[in-house]
Parts: C-alpha cells; structure tokens; sequence
C-alpha cells in the first residue's frame, strides 16, 4: 500500500506550524524557536506541500489561518500536547519513579477535588506529580479536548461535545444578601422576588447562560453588575449595592455574619458539574485509576437549604 504523503510530516514541523500561530509572525516565532526565519518558512512550505493545502495566508504584517489551517491547527496542537506531556510524564517516571498527572478544575470546586485526590493518594498509596489548572469551564474544555489536560472537574449547562462526561452533582444557584435586607428573613425566595433589585453576577463561566435567561423571563430591573471574582461580588452585597447571584458552591467557604445565603426557587436553575475527558486510552494507568475514583468520590449528597439547617439548629436548642 503506497504511504501517503502527509505520513512524511514531522513532529518538529507540527511544532514550528503551533508556535508560528501562538506568535502571529515569523519573525518572533523563530526567535522562540532558535531557528532563522527562512528554516521556519521553509518548514511551513514543506508541509502545505504534504498536505496539498494552504494553511495560512500571509501579508506584510499579519498571518490568517486559512479553514484549512484551522482545522489542521486544532489537531496540530493535540498532537503537540500529547507528545510534550507524554515526555514529562516519562522524565517524572525514570528520575523520580512519579507518574504525571493534569488535572483542570472551576476554582469554586477546587476544595473539594483537593481532598478527593488527597484520599486517593492516601488510600492507593501512588506516587504522583500534578499539574493543576483553576480556570472558567469554557477553558478547562478546550484544554481537555486539545490535551493539554488530562480531566477536569467543570460547570456545564449543555452536553460538552467529543469529551465523556461524569455526571458529578447538581449546583443551583442561591442569592446572597445583607442580613438587613427585607428577603433575608425567608426561608427561599423566588426569581419575582427581586423585584427590581440590583444584581451583580460573575462575567464569564455558567453564569451568562443560567443567569440571563431567567433574569430575561421575570424582567428583573437594571441590568446586573458582572464581576469576575467572588470577593468583588460579595463587597457589592456588604456595601448594599447589589444582591449576589451565583452558584451555590461558591458560598461553601462564606464566613461573612453580614451576608445570608439563600435558596432560589421557581424556577430553581441549576449547572451540572461534571467531571470530563478524552475517551479512548488514556496515557496512563494512574490517570485512569484517578478518574474512576474521582467519578465515586466527588459526588455530593443532596444539602438542605442554608435557612432550615439554621432552623433545625434553632428547634434543638430551644427543645433543650
């Protein structure tokens, strides 16, 4: 059977073809790369002629990635991933007897993924190296899917297309506001409640496609405060400026007598969490092993509202 003539790009090629994209110029690229700026277009030359397509297309300032390109792009860079991460996790392995492990997770669920890798060390007695990665859910799928990440723990609220996918728990969202605040003497509240409060929300992340909709369906007043940090969000509940409107995880380490969380019902709107990777084999065992025991370990049992856990408390003080 004749080989065909892509079979004769090479690993370095692919490499020079991602670096001279993350770079924009030739010139910068080769610099990165240590090479001269005629060796890197002559690379690039070499490949679109394997592959019988152009892949870029090229002006006195800037480069544009033809559909074609684009598409070898994304599979360029997988390839790179997977080749650059495979070498670490054989130096871990030969120099320190570790294999290596990446693992992506939403900051909000960070405490609770630490303790459940903290146990499965524990309990498996491995030895490993992590890199960890906390960023918004639309970048931990990105980077699972090009291989830069091994699994990730993430916020979804539609089915994360090419990656398998753990259903972990369901996270509703919940309204944090001044213990002064007329809502804040209610068991739950729902969306009409608000009324025409300012509300104040995080930008990125699940946020915009929970939040908007069901602001959108009960016409909440003003248009909300977006802030990217949970400390913001919560100084613009303590100065009276806002009521807080998030993910219910996030409020698991709020230590703020100032501040009450509350239940959000009818609708209740929730995001999954869910814990995702590439299916098909895995680069190692003690990755695989991982996921396994993460997808039994993370999900959490159902909790009760944040108002009647205190009014349980309150009932078993007086029944004294």
């Amino acid at each position: 059977m004749r080989s065909l003539p892509l079979r004769a790009l090479t690993l370095r090629q692919l490499q020079f073809f991602s670096v001279l994209v993350q770079e924009g110029q030739f010139g910068r690229a080769a610099r990165r790369l240590s090479i001269t700026q005629p060796a890197l277009s002559n690379a690039i030359k070499q490949m679109e002629k394997l592959l019988g397509a152009e892949l870029l297309t090229r002006s006195t300032h800037r480069l544009e990635l033809t559909p074609v390109g684009a598409e070898v792009l994304a599979r360029t860079d997988f390839l790179v991933n997977t080749v650059e991460v495979a070498l670490r996790d054989i130096e871990s392995t030969v120099q320190r007897g570790r294999a290596f492990v990446r693992i992506g997770v939403v900051p909000s669920a960070s405490g609770s993924v630490a303790a459940a890798v903290a146990d499965f060390l524990r309990e498996t007695g491995r030895a490993l190296e992590f890199a960890w990665r906390d960023a918004p859910s639309t970048t931990l799928l990105a980077e699972v899917r090009s291989g830069q990440l091994d699994m990730a723990v993430a916020a979804i609220t539609e089915p994360p297309g090419g990656l398998a996918c753990v259903d972990l728990f369901r996270d509703p969202l919940v309204l944090v506001v001044r213990r002064d605040h007329a809502l804040a003497q209610k068991s739950e509240v729902n969306w009409e409640a608000i009324g025409s409060d300012q509300l104040v929300l995080f930008e990125s992340g699940s946020m915009p496609a929970l939040g908007n909709p069901a602001r959108a369906q009960f016409a909440q007043g003003a248009e909300p405060y977006r802030v990217s940090y949970s400390e913001t969000l919560y100084a613009l509940v303590r100065g009276g400026l806002a009521l807080g409107l998030m993910p219910r995880l996030y409020t698991g380490s709020l230590r703020d007598p100032a501040l009450v969380v509350l239940p959000l019902a009818k609708p209740r709107v929730e995001r999954r969490v869910v814990l995702v990777y590439l299916p098909g084999p895995m680069r190692n065992v003690v990755a695989q092993e991982l996921i396994g025991f993460l997808g039994q370990r993370l999900p959490l049992p159902a909790e009760a509202p944040v108002r009647r856990r205190i009014a349980k408390k309150k009932a078993a003080r007086a029944s004294r």
